[in-house]
């Protein structure tokens, strides 16, 4: 194993970590602690190894940048759909923008299900080609930087577990595949147990605006976040806006002898489900996602109010990593100046 490895390990870098970025599950870190063990040793050139990791980044991320560029929302949505990670939403993503703003794309890599989304997102956003290189290959470089570091550090326990796995021959195939079939048994389960809790009784576009037109009308309530907001500044009508992690806060707002409509508009109204899930377990009953969220309302020709927005991500606080402070805030820059 370890001399197929040093023969095509710099092939094999490139191939996985272009895989891993185009968005295969095929995780790429142990192969880059690998061939940094190997490195360690002189059997493979660590830049090599580093340098190959980063071009795959670069063409596999950006390829992910320009469909979200050109194609929007749908791919975030494609993702959510075919994901078997929950917390991989377009809304978990979002959220870190919104808290992290450019800092994101300099963590994403570190953050099991973010990257995934983010530079889709980033793409959707409009946020400069030249900002986005940058700020996402500042995160590469950490990213492979630290797996072949921590390889080449620990290379004599690497080669000790290779080893072993030598002499468990087929066994050690086996646990692999039983180790990788019960994580994708867990996360299965785990997306079951998710959608379990998007089960609720849903309103349709054509019963809310018979409701809406009568004289106690419902409240209607927009909790897709503001990056969501700024992307899309259609509204329906005299909806209210807020955020996921206000409803809880703002329960004043909701009278329970009223119809109360969440919409949103993400993968099967989880975000309006979720905030209905809130109110209901708080005891109220009149309570409904509303089906399709703002596109099914949009598609079915109804009255559309256009709302101002944000226009720009928002900024990354300096104070946080000052080392990495100086770069995120260049690419702040290079974005005005473009």
């Amino acid at each position: 194993m370890i001399e197929i490895i040093a023969e095509y390990g710099l092939v094999l870098v490139f191939v996985n970590v272009l895989l891993e970025r185009a968005g295969l599950p095929l995780p790429a870190t142990p192969t880059l602690l690998v061939c940094g063990a190997l490195a360690a040793t002189g059997r493979l050139s660590p830049w090599a190894i580093f340098v190959l990791a980063l071009a795959a980044c670069v063409i596999g991320d950006s390829l992910w940048y320009f469909a979200g560029r050109f194609y929007g929302r749908r791919v975030m949505k494609f993702l959510c759909r075919v994901s078997l990670s929950p917390d991989s939403c377009v809304r978990t993503t979002e959220n870190r923008f919104e808290r992290w703003g450019r800092l994101t794309l300099v963590l994403a890599k570190f953050v099991p299900g973010l990257s995934t989304v983010a530079r889709p997102l980033a793409g959707a956003m409009r946020l400069p080609l030249a900002s986005f290189e940058l700020l996402n290959g500042l995160g590469s470089v950490l990213w492979a930087g630290a797996a072949i570091g921590t390889g080449m550090l620990f290379q004599t326990q690497i080669g000790l577990l290779l080893l072993r796995l030598r002499d468990l021959g087929t066994l050690a195939g086996e646990l692999t595949l039983a180790v990788v079939a019960g994580y994708v048994a867990y996360k299965w389960w785990e997306r079951r147990r998710y959608d379990s809790v998007l089960r609720l009784p849903r309103i349709t576009v054509e019963e809310l605006r018979r409701l809406a037109a009568e004289e106690r009308a419902p409240v209607v309530v927009d909790v897709r976040s503001a990056i969501g907001r700024q992307q899309d500044r259609r509204s329906i009508p005299g909806a209210l806006e807020m955020g996921l992690d206000e409803v809880t806060a703002r329960l004043d707002e909701f009278p329970p002898d009223r119809e109360i409509v969440f919409y949103c508009a993400c993968p099967n109204e989880a975000s309006a489900a979720f905030a209905a899930r809130k109110l209901l377990d708080r005891g109220y009953v009149r309570v409904r996602p509303l089906r399709g969220g703002l596109d099914a309302w949009t598609a079915a020709g109804y009255e559309i109010e256009h709302r101002l927005g944000l226009t720009d991500l928002p900024e990354t606080p300096l104070t946080v990593l000052p080392g990495v402070a100086t770069v995120v805030a260049l690419g702040s820059d290079i974005t005005s100046s473009s």
